[in-house]
């Protein structure tokens, strides 16, 4: 089964790099990147405090990129989106706007997502996704 890489992941990734620490995937895991994830990561690179640390997290981007592609988000994700959104809403659990784009994707080509810790809860909300959170060693 793919992931579908969700910034959160991203970030636990960076930060975990910066500390020393290990990550684990599983070996036959396909990763995928969202196009919204890619918008919210250059929105990082663009928002770094200093020009080498913009230049390092461009830099793993784009090796990110060229392993994975880029999934654009198609009408069939929107309709995905939506019927997301409207359970979030009817359920009163709304979750931010790209995090719902995210699990669409995911749950659009039948693949899982990739978080974070810290956004492990709010993806859990949604019916029919399966969450994997990055393990850092």
């Amino acid at each position: 089964m793919g992931l579908m890489i969700d910034t959160s992941a991203l970030i636990a990734w960076e930060r975990a790099i910066h500390a020393g620490h290990e990550i684990t995937l599983g070996d036959d895991e396909e990763l995928l990147l969202p196009a919204v994830v890619w918008a919210e990561a250059l929105a990082g690179v663009r928002l770094a405090d200093s020009a080498t640390r913009a230049a390092r997290r461009l830099a793993r981007l784009e090796a990110l990129r060229r392993l994975t592609g880029i999934e654009p988000f198609t009408a069939e994700i929107a309709e995905h989106h939506a019927d997301i959104f409207a359970e979030l809403a009817q359920n009163g659990n709304m979750i931010p706007q790209n995090d719902i784009a995210v699990a669409a994707s995911a749950r659009c080509l039948n693949c899982g997502v990739l978080v974070g810790p810290k956004d492990e809860a709010h993806f859990r909300r949604i019916s029919g996704l399966e969450v994997r959170v990055l393990k850092v060693e």
